[in-house]
C-alpha cells in the first residue's frame, strides 16, 4: 500500500503560507522606526533572492528572449507589490492594506467577464473600498496610504499575469527565482541607505530580516509549493482570499493596530467578493489559471 508522504491536508499548508507571510509583514512593519519602509523590503527581497538563488539554483542557459522580458515582468511585479505595500503599511493599518492590494488578483479573476454574476463581485468589493475611504470613526484613513496599497494591488495583477505566461517557459521555479533577483536588483539601491545605516547601528536586524525573508518568501512557496500539488487552484484562490482576515489579525497582535467596525466590515465585504469571484469563475480555455502568490 502507498502511503501519502505528506499527511498534512493540502488546505492547512496553505493557509499556514498566508499566516507566514501575513505576520511576517507585521513582524517587518514593526522595524519601520528602524530601517524605514524601503529599507525593511529591500532587505526582505535582498535576502528571499540569496536563500532563493542558493536553494533553487536555477538553470538559464538556453532561455530565450521572450523568457527573459517575462522573468523582468514577474520581477517588476514583485518589486512594485513588495516595495509598495510596505510603504502602505507605514500609513495605514495592515489589514487594510492587505485589503486594497486584494484588488489585484480579484481585477484578474473577473478581467474580460461579461456575466452579470461576476461584475457583481465587482460591485461588492467596490463597496466595501467605498466604505474603507468614507470611514471617518477615530480619524480617517491616510489618502496616499490607499493609493501606495492600490498600487501594490495593481502589480500584484502584474505578477499573477507575469507568472502565468512565464511558467511554461521556464522549468519548475527558475523562473522564480530570478525574477526575485530582478526584484531585489530594483529596489535594494531604493532602500540601501535607511537600511544600512540602522545595520550599522543594529548589526542583529541582518539576522532579523533573514528570519522576515524566511517567512514571508522561502516557507510560502515552498508550502503553497506542496499545496498546489495536491489542491485545485480555484480552491486555492480562495484560501488566498483570507488573507486580509489574517493580516487584521496579525495587524492586532504584532502591531497593535485596532481596527473600526467599518472598517472590518468593508474588509469581510472585499474578502466575500474574492471569494466569491474565484469560487465561480470558469477555467480558462486559454492556458492554466494563473496562481495567487503569497500577499504581500
Amino acid at each position: 500500500m502507498t502511503r501519502d508522504r505528506t499527511p498534512v491536508p493540502p488546505a492547512a499548508l496553505a493557509v499556514t503560507a498566508i499566516v507566514s507571510v501575513q505576520f511576517g509583514n507585521a513582524i517587518a512593519g514593526s522595524f519601520f522606526d528602524q530601517v524605514g519602509p524601503l529599507g525593511a523590503a529591500a532587505l526582505r527581497l535582498g535576502f528571499a533572492a540569496a536563500i532563493l538563488l542558493a536553494v533553487i539554483r536555477p538553470r538559464v542557459r538556453g532561455w530565450d528572449r521572450r523568457t527573459w522580458l517575462g522573468v523582468a515582468a514577474l520581477g517588476a511585479g514583485l518589486a512594485g507589490m513588495n516595495a509598495l505595500i510596505y510603504l502602505a503599511i507605514d500609513r495605514i493599518p495592515l489589514g487594510v492594506a492587505v485589503t486594497i492590494e486584494l484588488l489585484g488578483p480579484l481585477a484578474v479573476a473577473v478581467a474580460g467577464t461579461r456575466r452579470a454574476r461576476d461584475l457583481a463581485w465587482v460591485a461588492l468589493a467596490a463597496l466595501g473600498v467605498v466604505l474603507l475611504g468614507l470611514d471617518g470613526d477615530g480619524g480617517s484613513l491616510d489618502p496616499l496610504g490607499l493609493l501606495l496599497a492600490a498600487g501594490a494591488a495593481a502589480f500584484w495583477a502584474l505578477y499573477i499575469v507575469a507568472s502565468a505566461r512565464l511558467g511554461p517557459r521556464a522549468r519548475g521555479v527558475d523562473g522564480l527565482a530570478m525574477a526575485m533577483l530582478v526584484a531585489a536588483l530594483v529596489v535594494v539601491p531604493l532602500g540601501a541607505a535607511p537600511a544600512a545605516t540602522a545595520v550599522g547601528a543594529q548589526p542583529v536586524l541582518l539576522l532579523t530580516f533573514a528570519g522576515i525573508a524566511v517567512l514571508t518568501s522561502a516557507v510560502p512557496y515552498a508550502l503553497e509549493f506542496l499545496a498546489l500539488k495536491r489542491m485545485p487552484t480555484r480552491v486555492f484562490g480562495v484560501l488566498s482570499s483570507l488573507g486580509p482576515a489574517v493580516a487584521a489579525l496579525a495587524g492586532l497582535v504584532v502591531l497593535g493596530q485596532l481596527l473600526t467596525g467599518i472598517q472590518l466590515i468593508a474588509i469581510t465585504l472585499v474578502i466575500a467578493a474574492s471569494i466569491g469571484a474565484v469560487a465561480s469563475g470558469r477555467p480558462r480555455r486559454d492556458g492554466p489559471e494563473p496562481v495567487v502568490p503569497p500577499l504581500g
